[in-house]
């Protein structure tokens, strides 16, 4: 296995063929077919072995079977990132070419580890391995990082961007999460090389056609804004938020997972109180830190405050200019064909639901909301007011073609 892996390593087309079999028996039957040509040795019963069907994704958890120092080729991206007893360690997957055009980043996973070339020969190098060798591989600089409150229309935003057909829009990708949760326990400058490796590996040039690089963070991510200000001094941010209530009343429908203490601990948003129900006292302080933290890191520089009820217009008024980034009207209009959909169930056609929500919110909801975020919402009003302020007395924004203001209005639009 070892030395057929080798092989796939150097021959990019051999790996592109045998990656797109999606019949196990098929595939195993490739692979023998292959090894044979080339004079390897290689156990029928070992690769159906590790190619058997895995409907529940169990395998993702195992070590894979195939480790080693060397980064895998441009096709590869990371799959997971994890603490192991000599150091952290990054397990990738082929991926292929084509774009990632998912509302989320673990939809992609999923979508790779469900191919049998990669439950066969998924990789693991070592995580210092990244970092040693990442100036040699062929990958894009990041044009923007988009943080959120959550609930607010960043997956619409990052839905647009991923809309360009020369863009990579990496969406809450957890091996980032995990680096940044690795990074809290580091040395400054170890911190920093650690989260550009990342970064790089994940923005990697797959088709070769890729200009532009956009990545869109976890909600909590906000709290390490400092440290993306440090190891990406010159990339814009921006950071989306919307009426608290509307939030709340989402998160009451269903809890995020920093909602959940079991995997972020209160401590982590600096409430002390320990066992604190997961209600909406606790779900709007978490929010509340969250939004305090790009208030707090607004001073860092280079960050654009926008409400999600200037959504989609904003997009092209406001967070291409600032991330620098032209579209002809063609692009544009696919963009607002995007914004049209549903952001994460895009074969149905959006639908405005910030009355709904208004409506269904509870007196526990209107007094947490009240208590631990309309303060904070009023000051990022301010501070975004401050910005747009300065944008009209001396800036040139991009325009757009007349149409919808807000995403209220485009769906009375229709």
């Amino acid at each position: 296995m070892e030395s057929f892996f080798s092989l796939l390593l150097s021959d990019e087309n051999l790996a592109a063929t045998l990656a797109t079999v999606l019949d196990g028996g098929v595939f195993t039957a490739q692979v023998g077919q292959c090894a044979r040509e080339r004079g390897i040795a290689l156990s029928p019963d070992a690769v159906m072995l590790d190619a058997r069907s895995d409907p529940l994704g169990l395998s993702r958890w195992s070590p894979p079977p195939l480790a080693g120092s060397n980064l895998p080729p441009r096709h590869w991206l990371p799959v997971a990132v994890a603490a192991g007893p000599e150091g952290a360690v990054v397990d990738w997957a082929w991926f292929g070419p084509q774009p990632l055009r998912a509302s989320f980043y673990e939809m992609e996973i999923q979508r790779a580890l469900g191919l049998p070339f990669n439950r066969a020969f998924r990789y693991r190098t070592g995580f210092h391995d990244l970092v040693t060798q990442i100036e040699v591989v062929d990958a894009l600089k990041p044009d923007g990082f988009i943080f959120h409150m959550s609930r607010c229309g960043s997956t619409l935003v990052a839905q647009m961007l991923a809309a360009l057909a020369d863009s990579i829009v990496i969406s809450e990708a957890a091996p980032l999460d995990a680096v940044v949760q690795l990074c809290r326990g580091l040395p400054d400058a170890d911190a920093v090389a650690a989260l550009r490796a990342i970064v790089a590996a994940l923005g990697r040039k797959r088709s070769g056609h890729e200009r532009r690089l956009f990545v869109k963070l976890d909600p909590w991510h906000t709290l390490s804004l400092p440290l993306f200000r440090r190891a990406f001094p010159h990339v814009p941010w921006v950071f989306l938020y919307r009426e608290p209530v509307e939030v709340l009343v989402s998160q009451m429908r269903q809890r995020g997972v920093q909602m959940v203490q079991q995997y972020f601990p209160p401590r982590f948003f600096g409430i002390e109180d320990a066992a604190l129900p997961a209600d909406e006292e606790y779900c709007a302080r978490v929010l509340g830190a969250i939004c305090q933290a790009a208030i707090d890191h607004h001073g860092h520089g280079g960050g654009l405050l926008l409400d999600y009820r200037d959504l989609p217009a904003a997009v092209f008024t406001s967070l291409l200019p600032h991330f620098g980034v032209s579209c002809d009207e063609t692009e544009r209009e696919t963009m607002r064909g995007v914004a049209r959909l549903d952001a994460k169930s895009p074969i149905t056609p959006f639908t405005a639901d910030a009355a709904a929500k208004r409506r269904e919110a509870t007196e526990k909801v209107r007094r947490a909301a009240d208590r631990h975020l309309a303060a904070i919402y009023r000051r990022l009003e301010e501070l975004r007011a401050g910005h747009r302020a300065d944008l009209a007395g001396g800036e040139v924004m991009d325009t757009v073609r007349p149409g919808p203001r807000s995403i209220a209005d485009m769906a009375s639009a229709q």
